[in-house]
């Protein structure tokens, strides 16, 4: 038997002081006598800017400056509350009301941790989350197991949660030897496309390699975001370096011999 946790304790009913004073700030923001611009928004404009926030967040982490990440984090709270004070003024929900709501499917969603089941293994835990998550209202009127992915998430990472999806459900390769004969497979169809110039297939062939690619990161227990966001930082690291050799000489690299500029790309590979 598992050993049930003794803190499932209900969210409390009020907000801390400053959670109060950031509502009433946003209240004032969108009163009568406040701000037009903050009036006009709406939860489709807010979202724009939650993503832009985001965006900003991931920033700040990567650089690895907590300073920055708890500025940005305040900002994508801003954003949040923002929401919530636009749904709560049609009298759609209140803050309390989304806090419960996650206070609840976490404990719900954690049973080896908040209730009987016993289990350290990571595959088993991903596994069972899955099939709570299905099993609660807001997916059980859902036609595909495709429905749950966002149809807005970036392509990548969209790629990824789809072939995460169906793998899980049985349609996948055994190992990752299939998935890589499979580019394989993919490249020469790419390959192919090229050469006979149909714009139109060249662009289908190429998405079939980066989507089976993204199921080679997969099986190496890999995001392919993050895979290629850390390869893009490496190779403007370099050409950043590439480009201050070049301008110790007063030149452009547009203006630079193409030897010459390999050899300096091979030196900003060993020097970065």
């Amino acid at each position: 038997m598992g050993k049930k946790r003794q803190d499932q304790r209900k969210p409390e009913q009020g907000n801390s002081k400053k959670i109060e004073s950031l509502t009433g700030i946003i209240e004032t923001l969108r009163g009568k006598d406040g701000c037009p611009w903050d009036r006009k928004q709406t939860p489709k404009t807010m979202s724009l800017y939650l993503i832009e926030e985001m965006f900003e967040l991931v920033e700040a982490i990567e650089s690895g400056t907590p300073d920055e990440v708890c500025e940005e984090l305040g900002d994508v709270l801003f954003q949040i509350m923002f929401l919530v004070s636009i749904y709560n003024e049609k009298g759609h929900f209140s803050i309390n009301d989304a806090v419960s709501g996650i206070h609840e499917k976490m404990i719900r969603r954690h049973p080896h941790v908040f209730g009987e089941v016993d289990s350290d293994n990571v595959d088993d835990i991903k596994k069972r989350w899955h099939e709570i998550k299905m099993k609660e209202k807001s997916h059980a009127v859902k036609e595909s197991i495709l429905d749950s992915v966002p149809s807005g998430l970036p392509a990548l990472m969209r790629a990824y949660r789809v072939s995460s999806q169906v793998g899980r459900a049985g349609f996948d390769w055994d190992d990752i030897h299939g998935v890589i004969k499979k580019v394989d497979e993919e490249w020469g169809e790419l390959k192919s496309e090229l050469g006979k110039g149909d714009k139109e297939s060249i662009s289908m062939e190429l998405g079939d390699v980066f989507f089976t690619l993204v199921n080679v990161a997969r099986f190496a227990g890999l995001h392919p975001e993050t895979a290629l966001k850390d390869s893009t930082a490496k190779f403007e690291k370099r050409y950043r370096h590439l480009e201050k050799c070049v301008a110790v000489n007063r030149k452009t690299v547009d203006t630079t011999s193409r030897e010459k500029l390999d050899q300096l790309w091979g030196k900003a590979k060993k020097e970065t």
